[in-house]
């Protein structure tokens, strides 16, 4: 079976928020409420698991119970410190609930609203033949590495160059498996799925992402995306 963890813990300090971002309004709706619909459309999925900092349970269920009407495919649980603790709380969510063989999980970050239906479907087929996948967009700008503030360590090359995005989906058991190996220095570097998988050489495949499938981390991010669904609207 098939779960989505939509993954909500951000309190918005980069945005200058006074509440967490996903709450934030665009064009009169929540950016976690975006993000969670086009979820709730792809009916292979069996529960969509949103994660929430510990304070702000209550007010994302009841911002959830005021936009959507089929709430019973809808899990809320408290999200870790960090983006691997919340993977891992959405893990032992499934777990604890249901008994299927060989789960799938699909993480998504809630504050890239404009993800396809299509996007997600796709990074649940590349499971049929890998253990792990992820989005990824060719990265069009050069890249400096730096070891040293201020001081240019690297410029790769370019063509070999991508950002990842979300949907990311694994195979759980495997998850697991790999997660049961990892030394407490290899935990730490934890900052997304696919970096278990790359850590023991796992089965991960890439596949093609999609442009308008940003996130929104700062102010102009949220400019952008209230424009974006203004124009759609428009043309509608």
């Amino acid at each position: 079976m098939i779960f989505a963890a939509v993954l909500a813990g951000g309190i918005g300090s980069r945005m200058g928020l006074t509440h967490p971002k996903q709450f934030e309004l665009v064009n009169n709706k929540p950016i976690l409420i975006y993000s969670v619909e086009q979820f709730l459309k792809v009916d292979k999925i069996e529960k969509v698991i949103v994660s929430s900092p510990k304070s702000y349970i209550a007010t994302t269920k009841k911002i959830i119970k005021k936009f959507i009407d089929d709430t019973d495919r809808i899990a809320i649980i408290e999200g870790g410190i960090t983006r691997n603790d919340t993977i891992l709380n959405s893990i032992e969510y499934v777990k604890s609930n249901y008994f299927y063989e060989d789960p799938i999980l699909i993480t998504h970050d809630a504050a890239r609203i404009f993800v396809t239906t299509k996007l997600i479907k796709e990074s649940i087929n590349q499971l049929k033949n890998h253990d792990a996948a992820s989005p990824i967009i060719r990265a069009v700008d050069v890249i400096f590495k730096s070891e040293e503030k201020g001081k240019l360590s690297d410029i790769p090359l370019r063509e070999t160059l991508f950002h990842s995005q979300t949907p990311q989906s694994f195979k759980i058991n495997k998850f697991l498996e790999i997660y049961s190996t990892l030394s407490e220095d290899e935990i730490k570097k934890l900052d997304e799925a696919m970096m278990l998988f790359f850590l023991r050489d796992g089965d991960i495949t890439l596949f093609e992402g999609d442009p308008n499938n940003f996130k929104i981390t700062r102010n102009i991010d949220l400019n952008i995306a209230k424009t974006y669904i203004n124009d759609m609207n428009n043309e509608t």
